[in-house]
């Protein structure tokens, strides 16, 4: 770990100064207080602590580049007039097939130009303001040191293909934004942002402006850059449910050899903006500017996928995985090219923008509620399932570990906590909603008298069931899933995540259908199943000022209802995912079961057809 600091040249007396006090006929007010703060411990490249600023103005693009460290000589090429007139569509495609990484210029010209476009807050620092508040930084020469901002304490700052002008830019621009953007708290990714933007930048003021107009970006459900360590560790859960839903077999492997799974998907903007050669970097950095902080996720879970494919749990025993990884991402060029990655990614079929958008939120809601908004361990408040005091009749601590890593992050940062045992509390229905009501998501762990174990995760209230009035009708949302422990540990999630492009975002003016009832009445024999009915179940409208939660069927324009069938229950019993049969249905002493290939879940049967329940557990989580 190195002190830095930005060190100017000492006065012409030789002896080193501090920064100096305004004198009355400066004009600029004293600014002691603003320059009073010690040098910030930071993690940085090799280059000397010590360097010179040159405060008069720089010209041409390319100034701040070492070329002979840059992995391609530039090309010329064609640049159309009218490239930027083009359709977002169509520029987006350009992007993604590096259209502009043959010519330095272009990539520069639309940099600047797409920048430009990027709707913002009103009041945004530009060039004139930098221009200003750089000469009032580091135009005396009496100047001995200045720190970097207190917001990138801890934080890499890669320097990429920058010679040592470069490097001297990038300090000055970060810590303008320092005393510009007093708001901002926490960003890794802002060093390795502005220093890709350095080398396609005219200038350092031009530089400054562009990035200020992305830290400033009001555009609805986009965000460039988080400011916070609320809003990073909320895009860090973000991932690692996109992980945990697009990348299974990544996910599994590292659940299995990890002890903390959030602290491996923790890393992932580093992955993309820190480990990437500045080749494969820039390139994500084209695309990025086009579509907002989602391609970020595309990328990074592309990334996760093309490990997987070159590693085996053999392999990965005893070994630091989040080690690995970085090794891997640094050298992904001996696995995929750019364009092959890039393509893989594009091929990732995420929910709509806003769908995420209400994922992280809700995941920042998560952690305002434990108290996390302050940098701090990840360590002391991710691991939920405490191996030495979990205790369970159905399952072990380690395979509740796994199940836990399968729940949206939000959830998982909450221990687990034990609502309603069929041991302890009986085999009764009512008795299960009694004690299972209030409580939000939960846990459903079922034991069969053959020793199979399977469940499911249940994103609602089971009071939800009371508002269908006398039909039974489906509850809850897409986080639901189904799962089997015993003999095989499987997830199976809901049809749409798998298949997002069966599902339409609904538009705003239209409102979502209503689900269809599942089956009224559920024999106590094992083999009993109902009949479908024909009554509709109308929701309940949302309460005022709740938050929209994240994969609501009403979103979503499905071409089927019997593919949103979730949850439901009644006096007769509960069910468990519908459409085409049922994945878990329970009569109403809790004794008889049946499981099927059901539309929602898409899933095979997850143990003997027709079953007799041994034990039934639903677990809850603490302080959710």
């Amino acid at each position: 770990m190195l002190q830095v600091g930005l060190s100017l040249p000492r006065s012409p007396g030789g002896a080193a100064g501090g920064f100096p006090v305004a004198k009355p006929d400066d004009n600029t007010g004293s600014r002691q207080e603003m320059f009073g703060s010690s040098p910030v411990t930071i993690v940085i490249t090799s280059e000397a602590d010590t360097w010179d600023i040159d405060a008069s103005s720089c010209l041409g693009c390319g100034q701040f580049v070492d070329w002979d460290r840059m992995p391609d000589p530039e090309q010329q090429a064609y640049i159309p007039r009218d490239i930027l007139s083009k359709p977002p569509k169509e520029l987006k495609k350009l992007a993604r097939e590096g259209y502009w990484a043959a010519s330095r210029s272009l990539r520069a010209q639309v940099y600047h130009q797409l920048i430009q476009q990027v709707t913002c807050r009103l009041v945004t620092p530009d060039a004139l303001v930098y221009r200003d508040v750089a000469s009032r930084l580091f135009g005396k020469l009496s100047v001995s040191s200045h720190p970097l901002p207190e917001f990138l304490e801890g934080c890499s700052m890669p320097t990429y293909c920058l010679n040592l002008e470069g490097v001297t830019a990038l300090k000055k621009i970060l810590i303008c934004i320092g005393n510009l953007f007093p708001d901002i708290t926490y960003s890794p990714i802002l060093p390795s942002l502005v220093a890709l933007l350095l080398h396609y930048s005219e200038d350092e003021a031009q530089c400054f402006e562009n990035i200020s107009r992305l830290i400033a970006s009001n555009a609805p459900h986009t965000s460039y850059i988080d400011q916070s360590f609320l809003a990073h560790q909320a895009s860090c859960m973000t991932f690692g449910d996109l992980a945990n839903k697009h990348c299974p077999a990544a996910h599994k492997l590292i659940a299995s050899t990890s002890e903390n799974v959030f602290e491996v998907y923790s890393e992932w903007l580093s992955w993309l903006f820190h480990d990437l050669p500045f080749n494969y970097a820039i390139r994500v950095f084209d695309v990025y500017l086009l579509e907002g902080q989602k391609v970020l996720y595309r990328i990074a879970l592309a990334l996760l996928k093309q490990y997987r494919l070159s590693v085996t749990s053999a392999e990965l025993e005893g070994t630091d995985i989040k080690a690995d990884l970085q090794a891997f991402v640094q050298n992904i060029a001996e696995h995929v090219t750019v364009d092959k990655l890039l393509e893989r990614a594009f091929g990732i079929r995420l929910f709509s923008r806003k769908e995420i958008w209400l994922l992280q939120m809700a995941n920042r809601k998560a952690l305002m509620e434990r108290g996390i908004t302050m940098v701090q361990s990840r360590q002391s408040f991710h691991l939920a399932v405490d191996m030495q005091n979990f205790s369970s009749s159905i399952v072990t601590a380690q395979e509740m570990r796994i199940v836990w890593s399968w729940i949206p992050e939000r959830f998982s940062l909450f221990p687990p906590l034990l609502l309603f045992s069929t041991s302890e509390d009986g085999c009764s229905l009512q008795r299960f909603y009694a004690c299972c009501e209030g409580y939000e998501p939960t846990v459903l762990l079922i034991k069969t008298t053959e020793g199979e174990v399977c469940g499911a995760f249940l994103s609602s209230d089971w009071s939800e069931r009371k508002k269908s009035g006398a039909t039974s009708g489906f509850f809850g949302t897409g986080e639901c899933f189904v799962f089997t422990v015993r003999p095989e540990t499987e997830r199976y999630e809901w049809v749409f995540i798998k298949k997002p492009e069966l599902a339409k975002a609904v538009p705003r003016s239209r409102q979502r259908s209503p689900s269809p009832s599942p089956a009224s009445l559920l024999s106590s024999s094992p083999g009993g199943r109902g009949t479908s009915s024909n009554h509709l179940a109308v929701p309940t409208p949302q309460r005022k000022g709740r938050l929209s939660p994240f994969l609501a069927i009403r979103h979503f324009l499905l071409p089927s209802k019997t593919a949103s069938m979730f949850m439901s229950g009644s006096r007769e019993g509960i069910i468990i995912g519908g459409g085409g049969g049922q994945a878990l249905s329970l009569d109403a002493n809790l004794l008889w079961g049946h499981t099927e290939h059901c539309e929602t879940f898409d899933n095979p049967p997850l143990c003997q057809e027709n079953f007799k329940v041994q034990l039934l557990e639903v677990w809850g989580f603490q302080n959710a």
